[in-house]
């Protein structure tokens, strides 16, 4: 059932990445009149590049989080499958910590 979500996920992701473009912008909106500069805009302060980026980063990643997670809730509604893992892996990182 797995290897079926592929190409499901695949739509979602697409889907995804537009809605969250969407959502920066009108997310952007609310802090600036202008466009969110790109890193080489030219005549910019570094607050407002690193905003822009901090926000379109945030944005994307819980809009895909959303969009995945309500894709495989369907999926799984549909099919009886979960697409995915049943638990989280363990954290690497927390373990080289301890």
């Amino acid at each position: 059932m797995k290897l079926i979500y592929k190409p499901f996920g695949i739509v979602i992701g697409l889907l995804s990445g537009l809605v969250a473009s969407k959502v920066f912008s009108a997310i952007w909106g609310i802090f600036d009149q202008e466009e969110p500069p790109k890193p080489t805009t030219r005549d910019t302060s570094w607050a407002k590049v690193i905003g822009a980026a901090a926000v379109q980063g945030v944005t994307f990643k819980v809009t895909r989080a959303v969009v995945d997670r309500s894709g495989a809730k369907g999926f799984a509604f549909l099919t009886g499958a979960w697409p995915g893992p049943d638990r989280p892996a363990k954290s690497q990182a927390a373990e080289a910590v301890r």
